[in-house]
């Protein structure tokens, strides 16, 4: 089996479209028109890279019971209301009560507008597709159970529409990808980061996934039965994906040897194996070394394997940081990518901060060809390898933080800003200069006071209505900054 055969579960939506029973005897071919349209919808979910679940034509209450039966079945993520025309709350409310999944109310008027001096009644039930909303919307915060969301618009032609049904998609995807989900958790934190961590139980409580422990032995049997085919296939990929690049005037740096990639494409192999056979989501990994031994060789030499499966949808988080693990998955479902980040030094010229880390990056958001550097040590870490050196690419960004409360819930920090073209330092690191709508000593200290751990995902594009629409379905606090 092969990594994408396994990797972006799609999220399974459930979509029903109501009517109101009483209206097909009086206006005969209504229930059939607005059928037609409730398929169109669906056709026009379907191009968003979720899985459409149809529980058909709901128009009274115990139709409504049986399409949630159906649909809970199904295992939906979110379902989709899909409002054809006036409906008493009981077709719809009924459905969503009982399945209690996350639901989007859709209104999508056929026609822009009325032919006001020839509209018939036939033609506004047609067309009447907001007259309930309210009444529904209504009826499920008297529940306890808000509408996740609501989107109204025409069925054709509304950019608006198409931003929306997007936008819901993605974060149902967000919310798929922790479903089931085993993240890994290898070794322990970085020595001394309080931030980092993390309660496992805890951690299933707020995202619904299993942490699965790993140890080094797990790692290096893996890495000690690469295949000599599979290391050079490894290499193959590595040389089509990276520029190798000459030392610079760093002193740490330094050429990369065909023993240096020999080794890291073996790592890269055994990493591909361990998410395998473990049915991986995304791994949070730290471990010391000492002595140059063999799991201290393997260590500090997962940077290219680790990168190379956080661009293919896997995340990967080093000094064992799980949180940040949560949120480059929630970035990459959320199509931004997802590149694990801290703050470096600031450019008080420029009024920028370098964003960046040691690794792992998200090679899919690079705005070129992503470098590979020797470096004789990683600082503040044992052993030397290659490091991976790039910027993300120039536009709207968006940061992800994933921290905890005095009281220890799980509480998602963001922002959204630029990332400007420029020089970054070569020095074997991944730098992106970001911008922000002020100065970057107030966009730190506003950073900072919000209680963030020092990691955080970086992805590209602003992504923040996205994630106040996941943070409120997974019931999670979120400060944007």
């Amino acid at each position: 089996m092969s990594i994408a055969a396994f990797t972006k579960a799609k999220a399974r939506i459930g979509v029903i479209t109501v009517g109101h029973e009483p209206y097909w005897g009086q206006f005969p071919g209504l229930k059939e028109e607005l059928e037609g349209y409730g398929r169109e919808f669906e056709k026009m979910l379907s191009g968003y890279d979720v899985e459409i679940v149809s529980a058909g034509f709901v128009d009274n209450v115990d139709k409504s019971f049986a399409a949630a039966a159906r649909l809970r079945v199904s295992d939906v993520d979110f379902l989709f209301c899909n409002l054809g025309t006036y409906v008493t709350s009981s077709s719809a409310a009924t459905a969503i009560m009982n399945l209690g999944v996350p639901t989007v109310l859709v209104a999508l008027q056929p026609l822009k507008r009325l032919d006001y001096r020839n509209t018939t009644t036939y033609m506004q039930l047609a067309n009447d597709n907001i007259c309930s909303l309210p009444e529904i919307g209504g009826v499920l915060v008297r529940a306890g159970k808000p509408a996740a969301g609501m989107i109204v618009g025409t069925l054709r032609d509304d950019p608006r529409v198409a931003r929306e049904l997007k936008s819901w998609c993605q974060v149902a995807n967000a919310r798929r990808a922790f479903k089931y989900a085993r993240i890994g958790y290898l070794g322990h934190t970085y020595e001394g980061m309080y931030d980092m961590n993390s309660d496992p139980t805890a951690f299933t409580a707020a995202f619904g996934s299993h942490v699965q422990m790993l140890e080094m032995c797990d790692l290096a049997k893996l890495v000690n039965g690469a295949k000599a085919s599979e290391i050079a296939d490894k290499l193959e990929e590595i040389k089509a994906v990276f520029t190798i690049a000459d030392p610079f005037i760093d002193p740490i740096t330094r050429p990369i040897k065909q023993a240096d990639l020999e080794w890291s494409a073996k790592v890269a192999v055994g990493l591909d194996k361990l998410v395998m056979e473990n049915g991986l989501t995304g791994l949070a990994y730290y471990y010391r070394g000492l002595d140059n031994n063999e799991y201290e060789r393997i260590s500090s030499n997962m940077v290219l394997g680790n990168s190379l499966l956080t661009g293919k949808g896997i995340p990967l988080a080093g000094e064992a940081d799980l949180k940040t693990c949560a949120a480059m998955l929630i970035m990459d479902r959320l199509d931004a990518g997802g590149s694990f980040a801290e703050l470096h030094p600031c450019d008080f010229v420029d009024e920028i901060v370098l964003v960046g880390h040691d690794g792992p990056h998200n090679v899919k958001i690079s705005d070129s060809r992503p470098v590979i550097r020797g470096l004789d040590l990683f600082h503040g870490k044992s052993g030397s390898g290659i490091g991976v050196e790039f910027s993300i690419q120039a536009g709207p960004v968006t940061l992800l933080g994933i921290s905890q409360t005095a009281d220890g819930r799980f509480k998602m920090i963001a922002a959204e800003g630029e990332s400007i073209k420029g020089e970054i330092p070569q020095t074997g690191n991944t730098n992106t200069r970001c911008s922000f709508d002020c100065s970057v000593a107030d966009f730190i200290e506003r950073w900072c006071a919000a209680g963030p751990t020092h990691h955080f995902a970086l992805g590209v594009g602003h992504k923040g209505s996205q994630i106040k629409r996941l943070a409120n379905v997974l019931g999670m606090e979120l400060e944007m900054v």
